[in-house]
């Protein structure tokens, strides 16, 4: 990592190991540096802590006041200021909506994406360029890399592939690379938690949440509920493979490609949701084989190279966070909108996931699944 002097960076800081580690080696490299830390709500326990959150309302809240309280003393073991800045209403109109809107179109949303484009990597290195910062970081495991020979900033995997954050970063603007940083992307998580006990950071053995923050307990049925309502799940008709109905379901919003649990119908045999069509509020379910597509449309794309050319490209794709890189054809059939066809079929191309694009180790861009080529 480069060592700037006098350089002014705002930490965003989670109360997580990751995000406090970046602090720490910011600061150990000489930059000037502030904890900041993003929240959508504010509870009565906060209130009477007396934290303040400007602009507080009563939403679904990102760290809570346990993350605040373990971002502040980290950034007092530092010796850096803390600052608490509210974005409940980016946080509803760029993530719990489209979360939402998603779920009842039948499609399976990935609000971390959205919420490193538009909240994080948009909104937030706004805010904080207006405060004289030089750069924003962050806890995430990737890597930006300036190319000395083309004097253009490109997004990497991380050096530890099992902690790799850059699926969820291929929607950051390409301008706005060389004003973010990511300390963490040539470390391994084991050494992340050494150094955070050689600081004696208080969450050092701080264990990682699996959740989507506004979601803890994965009950995204109930939250979807919560929002809008039971009477605007309309039930339907499994159909199998063969055409045939099979069952009743409690409505698209429910369930996902893939889904083979909780489907509440027995057919002798293991059978799996591999199509789900909102028009006519039917759910196919089969064998594990149909659940292969040869290919995918996708669209709402970002590109973090040069405009992608008019021709079929040969690229890796990777359809999901934890899924490998496999060889694909990408061809632009319009204007944000490409083909996907895998050298061999993926299984559970899932409408709504991101498709992300990549040459080895560098993010070339990606976009949202629009639809799977079965």
């Amino acid at each position: 990592m480069e060592n700037i002097k006098n350089k002014k960076v705002f930490v965003a800081m989670s109360g997580g190991v990751d995000s406090s580690v970046a602090a720490v080696l910011l600061k150990d490299a000489g930059y000037d540096v502030a904890g900041i830390t993003m929240c959508f709500s504010r509870s009565d326990g906060e209130r009477k802590q007396g934290i303040t959150i400007s602009g507080a309302t009563n939403r679904p809240s990102c760290c809570g006041i346990d993350g605040i309280n373990d971002a502040k003393r980290v950034a007092g073991i530092l010796g850096i200021p803390h600052y608490v800045l509210n974005f409940a209403e980016d946080m509803e109109r760029d993530v719990l909506d489209n979360f939402i809107l998603e779920y009842l179109s039948g499609r399976t949303p990935n609000p971390c994406v959205r919420c490193n484009q538009f909240l994080k990597f948009d909104a937030l290195l706004k805010k904080v360029k207006s405060l004289g910062a030089d750069y924003l970081a962050t806890g995430h495991y990737a890597i930006i890399e300036f190319n000395k020979c083309n004097k253009d900033y490109a997004l990497k995997k991380a050096a530890d592939r099992s902690k790799d954050q850059s699926y969820f970063l291929y929607g950051i603007k390409k301008e706005n690379l060389p004003h973010i940083l990511f300390p963490l992307g040539d470390k391994i998580k084991k050494d992340v938690r050494e150094i955070a006990r050689k600081w004696h950071l208080n969450v050092a053995e701080k264990k990682e949440s699996q959740d989507i923050c506004f979601v803890p307990d994965r009950d995204y049925k109930k939250f979807v509920e919560n929002r809008v309502g039971e009477k605007i799940f309309k039930p339907g008709n499994f159909i199998n493979q063969e055409g045939k109905t099979v069952g009743q379901h409690q409505g698209v919003a429910h369930y996902t490609i893939g889904q083979r649990e909780k489907l509440g119908i027995a057919l002798g045999t293991p059978v799996y949701i591999y199509k789900m069509d909102l028009l006519t509020n039917t759910i196919y379910v089969g064998p594990q084989e149909y659940l292969l597509a040869r290919g995918l449309i996708a669209i709402g794309l970002n590109w973090l190279v040069s405009d992608f050319p008019k021709e079929s490209l040969e690229l890796k794709a990777r359809i999901r966070y934890n899924a490998c890189d496999v060889k694909a054809q990408v061809t632009k059939i319009q204007n944000n909108t490409v083909k996907v066809v895998f050298d061999e079929p993926q299984k559970s191309v899932t409408p709504g996931q991101s498709v992300v694009f990549y040459d080895e180790d560098i993010v070339l861009g990606g976009g949202i699944i629009d639809e799977a080529i079965l």
